[in-house]
Order: structure tokens, then C-alpha cells, then sequence
């Protein structure tokens, strides 16, 4: 069962920071598209190869071409930010980027990218989002 959030996506590329398990990854995912790359820090192997090799994103990129790439669990790989920084002012290409806090990002001297992707916020679920799924009782 997936509850509907009352949250759109911004038009241009953003940061979507929240605490674990309010669905910013079921989110993302229904927004995605056959033209959009989306690339999960939580598989070992894909953790593995881009933090080895932050650039394979270009590589990549040049090889699918996407309108629009998200990558989930940002924080866990903060050098892909200096790669996204690049193909943003290169390609032109929205991204989407998750993760629970920008505090880890921000220990590390990542590349924030300033004024290039919105920040945006996903809070747990409201009353109104959960409808009849829950009950207050007195």
C-alpha cells in the first residue's frame, strides 16, 4: 500500500533531505520516468564503484543520455557532488538527490552545489496524507 504525499516535485534539480522512513525513496521513484537514471547508494556494488570512480556518472551519462538522473542516499558518496556540479553546468541535466541529513555532506566539504538545486524538505506523514489508515483514540 503507498499513501499519497501532499508534495509535488520542484521543476528544477533538488536536494530532498528527511528522516529515515518518511518515503522519500517511493517518492522519488514515482516521479521517475523510461528517461530518467536512477542510481541507489544502497546497493553494495554501485556504492562500491562510485566511490572508487565518482566519474563513472559521467561515463554513464554519456552512454544513456538521461533527461533527469536521482541518486538516492547521496550522503553516503558525498565526491558524486563535484561530478553532478559538472554535468549540471555541462549537460544540463535535473537531478534529484536524497538523503537524510545534509549535515554529513556538509562535514565533509561537499559540494552543496550553492544555487543550482533547491532544498527540499520531506516531513513524516500528516493527518490528512493518512486519511482512514489511523484512528486518534481518547
Amino acid at each position: 500500500m503507498q499513501i499519497k504525499r501532499l508534495i509535488s516535485a520542484p521543476d528544477s534539480s533538488f536536494f530532498l533531505f528527511g528522516p529515515r522512513g518518511t518515503g522519500k525513496s517511493t517518492f522519488i521513484k514515482t516521479i521517475a520516468d523510461n528517461r530518467t537514471l536512477y542510481i541507489d547508494f544502497l546497493e553494495p556494488d554501485t556504492f562500491r564503484t562510485y566511490t572508487a570512480f565518482p566519474e563513472t556518472l559521467i561515463k554513464v551519462t554519456d552512454a544513456l543520455n538521461p533527461a533527469r538522473i536521482i541518486i538516492d542516499e547521496v550522503q553516503k558518496v558525498p565526491p558524486i557532488l563535484d561530478v553532478v556540479h559538472k554535468l549540471m553546468e555541462e549537460k544540463k541535466i535535473h537531478f534529484i538527490l536524497t538523503g537524510s541529513s545534509p549535515r554529513k555532506l556538509k562535514k565533509t566539504g561537499a559540494d552543496m552545489l550553492g544555487g543550482r538545486a533547491v532544498y527540499c524538505r520531506m516531513h513524516p506523514f500528516v493527518a490528512e496524507e493518512l486519511g482512514g489508515f489511523y484512528t486518534v483514540r481518547r
